[in-house]
C-alpha cells in the first residue's frame, strides 16, 4: 500500500501539539488518548487513523497531488513504536511515576517533532534498519500464508 507522505507529517504535527500539552499538564488521560490514536494507525492503517482521516478529508483536497508516494509499512511501524512509548508514559503518569511519564512523552515528542518539522521519521528509520538486518522478518515461508 502506498500513501501520501504529507499525511503522516500532518499527523506528526498534531501529535507534537498534543505531546507538548501532555508535558505541560502531566495528563495521563491525554497521553492515553494519543496512545489510542497510535493504536488506530498501527492496527487500521494510517488512512483510517484519526489524524489520517483529518488529513484525508480536510487538508488533502486543498493540496495538489503528492510528488511521490511512499510505502505505508515504515510509518505504520513507527505508529506502533509511538504506541509503546505512549502507553509506558501514560502508565508512568497514572501510577505517580511522573519522571517515567515525562521521559516517554518526551521521546514521543522528539520523534513527532522531527517527523512533522523535518520529515525525519525515526520509527521509519528503525523499520528500515530492522529490514536490513533481518530481510526475511515478517514474510511467510514458501507454502505458508
Amino acid at each position: 500500500m502506498q500513501i501520501d507522505p504529507r499525511g503522516p507529517r500532518f499527523g506528526a504535527l498534531i501529535t507534537t501539539a498534543v505531546l507538548v500539552i501532555v508535558l505541560i499538564t502531566s495528563s495521563a488521560w491525554l497521553l492515553a488518548g494519543q496512545a489510542v490514536v497510535f493504536a488506530a494507525g498501527t492496527v487500521l492503517g494510517l488512512r483510517y487513523a484519526p489524524y489520517g482521516l483529518l488529513y484525508r478529508y480536510l487538508v488533502r483536497p486543498r493540496l495538489g497531488p503528492p510528488a511521490e508516494l511512499e510505502a505505508e509499512a515504515p510509518p505504520r511501524f513507527a505508529q506502533g513504536v509511538g504506541l509503546a512509548f505512549a502507553v509506558l508514559g501514560a502508565i508512568g503518569y497514572a501510577t505517580g511515576m511522573t519522571p517515567l511519564g515525562i521521559v516517554f512523552a518526551a521521546f514521543c515528542l522528539i520523534a513527532a517533532f522531527l517527523n512533522g518539522a523535518f520529515g525525519l521519521c525515526l520509527g521509519c528509520e528503525m523499520y528500515l534498519l530492522i529490514r536490513r538486518i533481518a530481510p526475511g522478518a515478517g514474510t511467510a515461508a514458501p507454502g505458508q500464508s
